[in-house]
């Protein structure tokens, strides 16, 4: 397959460029090649490529910033979805997007489905359910939802995100600061990656699937769990949500199911197992 990405140089683009290059004729587009957020540009850009498949790893991740510049979360994160889902009719081709947790308000208390109705509270999820539906307008479409994304690819960025944070200060004997009771589903790069390849490759029934590592924690499960496999002291400072003003809310339970994934053929591994990869692959790096 001819593959396109976009946001190629994020977390996760760099992560499907890599492992889709193994096989396929991938094209990465990084910001620098293509604003998503400009039609004109992607119509002329994506067409010009002819790709079989486009996928779109770029995104507005400022949850607080998107408060006061809904507009600009909106261009990103929704409008330039449009624009590459009539680009994906054009061409015959499929059509993958990242959506977010963040679409679900955090009041269940077992973990959401696909089919669950979905209650964004803030503007920056609002933005991201808008960019599920023009996504699901394409012909051929996966939504894949993804949250608390960890991991660096070979070639990729420098690592941004919360686990990368903590795991940095449990080297240097610093005491993280993290949520007793925010409880989320990570979701490691690498298997965000791998399953975007599987999915593409085995032409699974489109639609909106929940793309995280299997299982659950809170934020202080998944700190221990890294202080535990870095063979460090656990000294942390823990907080409540209740404790912290954000501009904007998050969902306080964000755990997603996997079910339909995996009857798709596609396993996540647990968050365990990804977690000691990771710690495996950042040791090796340092």
């Amino acid at each position: 397959m001819r593959i396109v990405v976009t946001g190629a140089r994020g977390q996760l683009g760099a992560a499907v460029v890599r492992e889709c290059a193994a096989a396929h004729d991938v094209v990465p587009l990084a910001r620098k090649d293509l604003d998503v957020a400009d039609d004109r540009a992607v119509a002329s850009v994506v067409d010009a490529l002819g790709p079989d498949a486009i996928v779109n790893c770029a995104a507005d991740n400022r949850v607080d910033f998107a408060e006061d510049h809904p507009i600009d979360a909106l261009n990103v994160n929704a409008f330039a979805v449009r624009a590459l889902a009539h680009a994906a009719r054009r061409l015959g081709a499929t059509l993958v997007h990242y959506s977010t947790d963040f679409v679900f308000d955090g009041a269940s208390r077992v973990p959401y489905r696909e089919d669950d109705r979905p209650n964004p509270i803030g503007v920056y999820a609002a933005s991201k359910l808008v960019g599920e539906w023009f996504a699901l307008d394409a012909p051929r479409a996966y939504v894949l939802r993804v949250e608390s994304l960890f991991g660096r690819a070979e070639g990729g960025p420098k690592e941004k995100g919360s686990v990368a944070t903590i795991l940095d200060r449990l080297r240097s004997g610093e005491a993280p600061r993290v949520f007793v009771d925010r409880t989320i589903s990570p979701t490691y790069v690498i298997d965000a990656a791998r399953a975007t390849r599987r999915l593409l490759e085995a032409a699974a029934t489109p639609g909106l699937y929940h793309c995280v590592n299997a299982g659950a924690c809170t934020w202080l499960e998944l700190a221990e769990e890294l202080a535990s496999q870095l063979g460090v002291e656990p000294r942390f400072e823990t907080v409540r949500m209740a404790d912290v003003r954000f501009r904007a809310r998050r969902p306080q339970f964000s755990v997603l199911s996997t079910d339909k994934l995996a009857a798709a053929g596609i396993q996540m591994p647990p968050w365990q197992s990804a977690l000691r990869e990771y710690v495996e692959h950042a040791a090796m790096k340092n």
